[in-house]
């Protein structure tokens, strides 16, 4: 995610393709259809950031790819990544999937879409590949769980996840006399910390949190459900009645994260609302306000470091000493005090697929201990894998690594069902309506529940 993804994540662009060649070391499938009925050919696509300077994944499966191709002698691999933002990125991967002359032999699924596309047939389960895949077992239940459809199978193999919290500038900090180990206990601690900003650091933007369309996914996990899921006791979901199976109506809970989003951008705490509603408003953050010490409170993901570590483009070795780390508080400092969102993304093999024997030994090759390892530190992810968790290695790899793994205690998990894409694009309107102060809370909240209703198709309640 990251989108999730979401890592970010916690995205959609022009059509382009990974193709991946590979040959395994057992009898494979040979099929026609999107690798042109080429047995050595693989196609595998997958999300490219939107920044050109940042290479992560770009790196990460070229290592995959010559480390496949020796071992598969006469096999080709060709990458050809997708590059849009996450709303286009959904989008695009979802045309691909529906023929087999588009379609390609793997694909990199945010874990907040992949029922929708087990649901309309574009995904293959994956069981009788993962039955025979011993390191399978060293994979977490609950990252599992996130790639199962509603059948009970599973459609995608989780390649790590997430979580998010609150990065500040210590420097910022130091000039508004705010603490440096700030860990502010309710919403409006935090709110009070940007206000502060605002008042004796003219000049930098005090409060990033992202909303409205434009960001897709970003507004709705990242922003509002880091706050809605910060409401009430923290032991029943927000938004979906698992008794009932249906979608919950806005209660107070969602009109009061409205109301926080509202305050932001009244008072002019965040950035200016066209900024806000920039697609790309994301690259800005970690790629320019965050580093060049423009922006002093950010509700983002674990995965930001990525964007900074040698190699990537942006380069900045000292964002360990010039950011601060705080976990969301809930909205009054009730129990359990902190709040956090965890999504994820998993590689999964299209129904249409040409070769997906072929997909799914690439897989096993990027999900070795050591690979998985490697891409979870480039990444900037929370493993998934047991044996990686419980590696030294990789929790003194990188800072903050063990800020964001803790956080997973705290976090809540999406309710990731086949009306959900509609239903956050449902809240993302609800935002940008108090974003822009084209609607008061009020009126986009009896908004949401109106578009609510279409997106569940009538399967509602009110809490």
């Amino acid at each position: 995610m990251r989108p999730t993804a979401a890592r970010p994540r916690t995205t959609v662009r022009p059509p382009a393709f990974v193709v991946l060649c590979a040959a395994a070391p057992l009898l494979l499938t040979a099929c026609g259809g999107g690798s042109g009925g080429d047995p050595d050919t693989l196609k595998v696509s997958f999300k490219q950031s939107t920044d050109n300077s940042v290479k992560v994944m770009d790196t990460y499966l070229a290592d995959i790819k010559k480390q496949f191709e020796k071992a598969n002698p006469g096999k080709k691999v060709e990458l050809v990544p997708i590059k849009a933002p996450d709303a286009e990125y959904y989008t695009k991967l979802q045309q691909m999937l529906r023929s087999p002359r588009t379609a390609p032999d793997l694909v990199y699924e945010d874990t907040f879409l992949i029922n929708s596309d087990i649901i309309s047939g574009y995904l293959k389960p994956l069981d009788l590949y993962l039955a025979g895949w011993k390191d399978w077992d060293r994979f977490i239940d609950t990252a599992k769980a996130a790639a199962k459809g509603e059948d009970g199978k599973t459609y995608g193999v989780p390649d790590g996840t997430d979580t998010r919290g609150l990065w500040f500038s210590r420097d910022i900090f130091a000039k508004a006399g705010l603490p440096a180990n700030w860990q502010p206990r309710t919403w409006e601690d935090v709110l009070d910390a940007a206000r502060t900003v605002k008042e004796k650091v003219p000049g930098v933007i005090p409060l990033n949190v992202y909303t409205g369309k434009p960001v897709g996914e970003a507004a709705t996990m990242q922003t509002f459900e880091m706050l809605l899921y910060g409401t009430g006791d923290g032991t029943s979901d927000p938004l979906y009645d698992k008794t009932t199976k249906k979608w919950l109506t806005a209660g107070q809970g969602f009109r009061d994260a409205l109301t926080f989003v509202e305050t932001v951008y009244k008072e002019k705490l965040g950035p200016d609302v066209a900024d806000a509603l920039d697609p790309n408003v994301g690259t800005r953050v970690r790629g320019e306000w965050l580093p060049q010490g423009k922006l002093a409170i950010a509700l983002d993901g674990s995965w930001l470091p990525q964007d900074w570590l040698e190699g990537s483009g942006h380069e900045w070795p000292e964002w360990s000493k010039e950011l601060g780390l705080a976990a969301m508080p809930t909205q009054h400092g009730q129990a359990p005090g902190k709040v956090s969102m965890s999504g994820g993304w998993t590689w999964s093999i299209p129904a249409k697929a040409a070769n997906p024997d072929l997909a799914f030994e690439f897989v096993k090759t990027m999900q070795t201990k050591a690979n998985a390892q490697k891409w979870y530190v480039a990444n900037s992810g929370i493993a998934v894998r047991e044996d990686v968790a419980a590696d030294p290695a990789y929790t003194a790899a990188q800072p903050g690594i063990r800020f964001f793994t803790d956080l997973v205690e705290h976090t809540h998990y999406r309710p990731a069902y086949p009306a959900y894409p509609k239903v956050s694009t449902a809240v993302q309107e609800a935002m940008e309506a108090v974003t822009t102060g084209d609607a008061s809370v009020e009126e986009a909240a009896r908004g949401y529940d109106e578009a609510l209703r279409d997106a569940a198709d009538g399967q509602v309640t009110s809490q």
